[in-house]
């Protein structure tokens, strides 16, 4: 294997191409501008629901969430009957259950509902004989057993060689700060530069995932425009890994960057429940927060996908419908539908082509169609909207996303150091970072 430069991939959760842009132009982001200098720009497509647990997914795997089988922030389960509830709020992890849902989102999200056939970049990675290194990313799946740090958390976490998540599970002693006290402050941030810190003194990893997800927290809670303080705890957090290198020059000697964000955000002006648009229908589950919701048909259920679609005609709550039908998928609005499905490379369509005119809404809604968890009708709203979360909780006044529309879905996406051209959706990034240490 011919020797590379390690690859580092950031991803600041939530950054929006637009504020990307003026910080790098205004240079208030300063090693986000150095990196800005020496690299290549674009903007990239998330996948859809544009949600961090489905677009970390991707980022981990590859694969589209046909694949790899993560649906949504908040999905039912048919084979357990039950809802599985990842974070979509503090009170929607009491009203599902905060006992089960910890356990989901720490463990069952990587060792029972990724689908074992998306094979993470670390797996792969570390297969070639290479280190792999992972910092607070929720889709961590590995192969190394890391055993707990507190004492009352008795269940291992199979991550990569190098394991690093929320003060939970370490694979080195580094003398982070605790993470998760003082989130408003950038906490969280604080303990992956504290790592990343000594993961680059030690030269300790080929490949490394460095998550930073303090500006989503801010950007959920003012809104996607009133961020400043939050992105300058980002980018000095990056800083860190670069000062930690020597400097500037050195930094880029050793190392291949990559910079993304996992999706956008758009502000939250109103807030809707999906559920009601359903409360007369008999067996069925609603699931909804943010700005997606997915429509279960339980045994029993008289309507089927395209009667449940068709309640939603008129409603303010939804853009667009989608559901399938056949070997056709099918997307309405306002009583119109555009139908589609995939032919010799391309798309086969027939009705409303301007239903479907956000970026890549083609193939995005027809693989969270084609996920087995998904729910039979998968509904975007439309901008400004938030879904209520099980406990009615929403982000009114600040900022969300997970809807197909441009300002959820469309992330920066900067690569310094590498001979690939810069990929159009972060889907692409792990076949990059395999392409990148010839392990494809």
């Amino acid at each position: 294997m011919a020797e590379r430069r390690k690859l580092i991939l950031v991803v600041i959760d939530g950054l929006t191409p637009a504020v990307f842009e003026d910080a790098v132009e205004s240079e208030a982001a300063p090693a986000l501008a150095f990196l800005a200098a020496h690299g290549g720009y674009g903007r990239g497509v998330s996948p859809f629901p544009s949600l961090t647990p489905v677009c970390l997914s991707s980022l981990a795997t590859g694969e589209q969430p046909d694949v790899h089988g993560i649906p949504h922030l908040v999905w039912y389960h048919r084979g357990e009957r039950r809802v599985v509830e990842y974070g979509s709020s503090f009170a929607a992890i009491r009203a599902a259950g905060t006992r089960r849902s910890i356990v989901d989102a720490i463990f069952n999200m990587n060792e029972r509902h990724l689908r074992p056939e998306a094979v993470t970049v670390y797996e792969a990675l570390e297969d070639e004989g290479l280190t792999a290194a992972a910092v607070n990313v929720t889709c961590y799946r590995g192969r190394t057993r890391h055993r707990p740090l507190l004492p009352w958390l008795t269940r291992p976490a199979f991550g990569p060689k190098r394991f690093f998540f929320f003060n939970l599970y370490e694979s080195d002693v580094t003398g982070a700060p605790v993470a998760v006290f003082g989130r408003s402050g950038g906490s969280v941030d604080a303990y992956a530069a504290a790592v990343g810190r000594w993961l680059v003194t030690r030269d300790g990893f080929d490949f490394l995932l460095y998550y930073l997800p303090d500006y989503d927290f801010a950007s959920h809670a003012r809104g996607p425009e009133a961020t400043g303080e939050a992105l300058a705890r980002s980018d000095a957090a990056i800083g860190a890994l670069i000062e930690a290198a020597g400097g500037p020059d050195e930094f880029l000697e050793r190392y291949a960057v990559v910079v993304c964000s996992d999706h956008g955000q758009t502000p939250v002006e109103r807030v809707a429940s999906l559920q009601a648009s359903f409360a007369s229908v008999d067996n069925v589950v609603v699931t909804a927060s943010n700005r997606a919701g997915m429509v279960y048909r339980l045994p029993g259920c008289r309507e089927d996908a395209a009667a449940l679609a068709r309640r939603l005609d008129g409603s303010d709550a939804a853009e667009v419908a989608l559901y399938r039908e056949g070997d056709e998928a099918v997307a309405r609005r306002e009583g119109e539908e555009l139908r589609f499905a995939p032919e010799d490379g391309g798309w086969r369509t027939s009705g409303d082509a301007a239903i479907l005119d956000q970026p890549d809404a083609l193939e995005r809604s027809w693989c969270a169609l084609a996920n087995p968890n998904a729910g039979e009708v998968i509904v975007s709203p439309p901008i400004g909207l938030e879904f209520t979360d099980l406990a009615g909780h929403s982000h009114l006044g600040g900022g969300s996303h997970g809807s197909l529309e441009a300002g959820d879905s469309e992330v920066p996406v900067l690569t310094v150091g590498l001979e690939q051209p810069v990929p159009q959706r972060i889907v692409d990034l792990a076949p990059l970072a395999l392409e990148h240490f010839d392990a494809a």
